[in-house]
């Protein structure tokens, strides 16, 4: 069976712990003296890998964020349903309001592509003022 960590991974882990007991280890970020006996091992840890001892790859956030996903893609509890009721509700109260707003807009728009075409005289710039017009008149509804 291979190790997991080399002899020189191991030292080094040794000494940080015997200078956090006599009180001179110091974590890097604040300068404030290491007091736990879990600290004191990462720390011995990471200044292996610096050295270029064989040591496993540090656990990152993502893997934990994937595990979230994974949890959020089973769902099927029952608070994921209420939410997913509630969305429904608000989007039907907004539609309502929504349709109003976007009959005056198309109102709007067509009164001003008839003179765009008039003026322009070329179907490209017509369609780009008119898809420019959409966005707007999309982002006042919202």
């Amino acid at each position: 069976m291979a190790r997991r960590y080399s002899k020189g991974a191991g030292d080094k882990v040794e000494e940080t712990m015997h200078e956090m007991k006599e009180g001179k280890l110091k974590s890097g970020r604040s300068g404030k003296k290491v007091t736990s006996r879990k600290q004191a091992i990462a720390i011995g840890l990471s200044e292996a890998r610096e050295r270029g001892e064989k040591v496993p790859e540090k656990k990152t956030a993502t893997k934990k964020s994937s595990k979230k996903s994974a949890s959020k893609k089973s769902g099927g509890t029952k608070k994921a349903a209420s939410k997913k009721g509630a969305k429904k509700s608000t989007s039907k109260k907004t539609t309502t309001k929504k349709s109003a707003s976007k009959k005056s807009a198309t109102k709007r728009s067509a009164t001003k592509k008839s003179t765009t075409k008039k003026s322009t005289g070329s179907k490209k710039a017509a369609t780009k003022k008119s898809a420019a017009r959409k966005k707007t008149a999309n982002k006042k509804s919202k």
